[in-house]
């Protein structure tokens, strides 16, 4: 039932969303931050009329529908998991959605306290965020608001929904990794330990994105320190993610490349995101296209590169067909290539004063001498697009022309390779597999395979078993008892 009104909150949400675009004075024009005093003040342009309106409201209603789905997920992975399936026996994946749910839980309530406080302003005379403003030389009677108390308000949530966006695809790359390496995670203990910590750092440096708003310097060190920290957790998923690549037997599929490729752009946007976070040099490079180069590296291509390598990865469990690997190898070099293309010039040209958001910087004759460079860049991002049309034609014919698949064809560890080829409703025919290990069992010494499911217990494999995992076979009957509603 929560999924379901969380379902047609969106759909209700999507539709104001796209009827903005058919109404006369168009949609919001506010940029995607939606700053006051040119958002709160319905007279101050076209796009701050009703279709600014139309806007709030239905960030609203899908802040509503995100809450529904966060509290799902959340307790469906606390309180439905498998028998034998502990915390400690979870897949990354869900380690992954599950921490991107109580992000969203506790950031998105502080954006839908923003947006109704914008709709006061815009609709019912109040001054949260307006104070002494003049429109055509007369003064309007708001005062006492102030416009940093919504920046306050939404990078509140804007620097968490960074995490909500990476982590998902960080978690698809930990299990792709491990299973295209055919080695177990490294530190898969850390790897977890370290998403904790990235979600919990989330919510203490929001004011990075602010250091330029004439905020008290010595605040702007303690975001500043706070910031820097977050590369710690960061750096241990890097580190970890090269170690199992490390020496592994590894497959290059095309969910496999994309997996590395995130990892290259985690890595090389990340290292700008320390240098964003210093407050002294965010003076000279904040709302430059260095900004630009920083944020679209690590939130638009690694999270992008994570969702495609999750398609290409589940594909086979989606609809029972393969995708054409050859087309999926062109589409990630092309890809790859193309986004560094567009990003690496736009680094340079940011560090050199290059401003973002400006609609002719050709005005300006500090600016003119990068137009070459910026067209450069703009031929690259329509090469990256076009790119995308090799993904979209391999995935539709695929899913009616493509190889059948096999029940498990990256010989992984994970329950949902078990559901038959084409499941029916609640996935298995029958009673659902219990959990006996962890899962990232591969390549184990003495095994027979290079990978052992989930769902085989100890007592099957005496050959591999590392002593404390012998101790755990009398624990197997115990795990066979168990009721659904269990507590582990």
């Amino acid at each position: 039932f929560l999924n379901m009104l969380s379902y047609w909150f969106f759909f209700l949400s999507s539709v104001l969303m796209f009827s903005s675009l058919f109404i006369e004075t168009g949609p919001a024009s506010g940029g995607w931050v939606i700053y006051p005093p040119l958002s709160a003040l319905p007279q101050a342009m076209s796009g701050s009329g009703l279709g600014m309106t139309l806007w709030l409201l239905s960030m609203a209603i899908f802040i509503v529908s995100q809450l529904l789905g966060g509290i799902n997920y959340i307790t469906t992975v606390i309180n439905l998991r498998t028998r034998g399936m502990s915390f400690s026996k979870m897949p990354l994946t869900i380690w992954a959605f599950l921490l991107t749910a109580i992000l969203g839980l506790i950031s998105f309530p502080v954006l839908l306290s923003a947006a109704l406080l914008l709709i006061f302003d815009r609709s019912m005379g109040t001054s949260f965020y307006l104070s002494e403003i003049y429109i055509g030389g007369e003064a309007l009677p708001n005062v006492g608001g102030s416009p940093i108390l919504f920046q306050h308000l939404f990078w509140f949530l804007g620097h968490p929904e960074v995490y909500i966006v990476l982590l998902p695809a960080l978690g698809i790359t930990s299990e792709i990794i491990a299973t295209n390496s055919r080695k177990p995670i490294f530190g898969y203990r850390a790897m977890i330990a370290s998403m904790i910590g990235i979600a919990f750092l989330a919510f203490i440096v929001w004011a990075h994105h602010m250091f330029v708003t004439g905020m008290n310097p010595f605040l702007g060190s303690i975001f500043m320190f706070l910031t820097l920290i977050i590369a710690v957790p960061s750096a241990v998923k890097a580190f970890n993610y090269i170690t199992t690549l490390w020496r592994g037997n590894i497959v290059f599929t095309p969910a496999m490349l994309f997996s590395i490729g995130l990892v290259s752009f985690f890595i090389s946007g990340g290292l700008t995101g320390i240098i964003l976070g210093n407050s002294a040099l965010d003076i000279q490079l904040h709302d430059t296209y260095f900004v630009v180069a920083h944020f679209h590296l690590v939130m638009g291509a690694a999270s992008a590169f994570g969702f495609l390598a999750g398609v290409y990865h589940w594909f086979p469990k989606f609809f029972g067909r393969m995708m054409n690997p050859t087309l999926g190898h062109i589409h990630f070099w092309l890809t790859f290539v193309g986004i560094y293309l567009v990003f690496f010039p736009l680094h340079y040209i940011g560090i050199a004063g290059f401003p973002r958001r400006y609609y002719s910087f050709t005005t300006y004759e500090a600016f003119r001498t990068f137009g070459d460079l910026n067209m450069f860049v703009s031929i690259a991002a329509i090469f990256t697009f076009t790119a995308q049309f090799i993904f979209l034609w391999n995935f539709f014919y695929s899913i009616f022309k493509g190889k059948k698949a096999a029940q498990n064809p990256w010989n992984s560890n994970t329950l949902e390779w078990t559901t038959p080829l084409h499941p029916g409703h609640g996935n298995w025919p029958g009673e659902i597999p219990a959990v006996y290990r962890w899962p990232y069992d591969y390549s184990k010494p003495g095994a027979t395979s290079d990978f052992i499911p989930q769902n085989v217990p100890y007592s099957q494999t005496p050959e591999s078993n590392l002593p404390h995992e012998n101790a755990l076979i009398a624990l197997e009957k115990e795990i066979e008892a168990q009721n659904y509603n269990d507590q582990f």
